[in-house]
């Protein structure tokens, strides 16, 4: 499979590919929801089942009477009926995605982590997993956890590194380089997640991750950067060539998160993984792109089996 390096490529193959994801979108009110749908309809690979808690008229209604073999309305009423219709929608196995909309992010994850419920079955962990398209790169940049685990335990850690190579393999890379990060590259007690960087490359040695390469501890400019990797003397094939970076909390990648944002020009997207499917979560303040993109890599992921295995 072709390695894709910008966001427009994981488009153009998910409609070329002529499959047809069914999305559970929990209360499509906003005017950047609305036009996230817009664009995924025209592109022809979206079947909404939409759970509303407003009235159906307007642009929403105009996409429902346009694109009716492909919008399904649930009316709830209240955002919390509504979050919990999508879930079920998804727990069913009646949506491959699950998304927000207007509604708080605390409101769609109260229904979706419901124990009874919920689509986070009992051992599962769940992390977000971000991927950047940054101008002065080559290719996509995948990162985690900016938005979930606080500070990652070794099991989570594991988890997070399974999730991010089977997401990998998903746009493309089949081998993908993970860089385990830290603010150098020694190992030391005081930091408790470079002990379990080592226990982490010790599994992905014996084959845990399947065909992946990951290295650490490293700081972010040496995973994408070889002359800081060899004017450090470090060895490791993951130096200079990395496609994920694991951060080892969740203030290191939420600032990384925000800091290629605002001053590298990225373009986002994103989702929770480890759930029975992806989950789209963007920010209501994210732009169209972003929402757009990120349902676009839940559609390639959700095809994916072993995703969330």
């Amino acid at each position: 499979m072709k390695q894709l390096t910008d966001f427009s490529s994981l488009t153009g193959r998910l409609t070329q590919s002529g499959t047809k994801k069914k999305i559970a979108l929990a209360c499509p009110h906003d005017e950047h929801t609305l036009q996230v749908i817009a664009k995924a309809l025209e592109a022809g690979f979206a079947h909404f089942i939409l759970t509303t808690c407003r009235q159906i008229d307007g642009e929403l209604a105009a996409l429902a009477n346009h694109y009716n073999d492909s919008v399904e309305i649930i009316e709830c009423s209240s955002p919390e009926e509504a979050a919990r219709e999508a879930v079920k929608a998804a727990k069913s196995g009646e949506a491959d995605i699950l998304m927000k909309g207007s509604l708080n992010t605390d409101v769609l994850l109260h229904a979706a982590l419901d124990k009874q419920a919920g689509i986070l079955q009992k051992g599962r962990v769940m992390t977000h997993i971000a991927v950047a398209q940054i101008p002065s790169s080559g290719k996509l940049l995948m990162f985690s956890d900016a938005a979930v685990i606080p500070h990652p335990t070794l099991e989570q850690f594991d988890a997070i590194v399974g999730y991010c190579a089977e997401a990998c393999r998903s746009i493309g890379i089949d081998k993908p380089h993970i860089a385990l990060t830290h603010f150098s590259e020694k190992t030391n007690a005081k930091f408790e997640h470079t002990i379990h960087y080592q226990e982490i490359m010790r599994r992905a040695d014996d084959g845990a991750y399947g065909n992946a390469v990951v290295g650490g501890p490293m700081d972010v400019k040496t995973a994408c950067d070889s002359e800081s990797g060899a004017i450090k003397g470090i060895s490791s094939p993951v130096v200079g060539n990395a496609d994920v970076l694991v951060f080892p909390n969740i203030e290191s990648g939420n600032t990384f998160y925000k800091t290629i944002t605002l001053f590298a020009n990225a373009t986002m997207a994103g989702w929770l993984a480890g759930t029975e499917v992806p989950v789209v979560v963007s920010s209501r303040a994210d732009s169209v792109d972003s929402k757009f993109y990120s349902l676009v890599l839940a559609s390639l992921l959700s095809s994916n089996s072993s995703f969330i295995s």
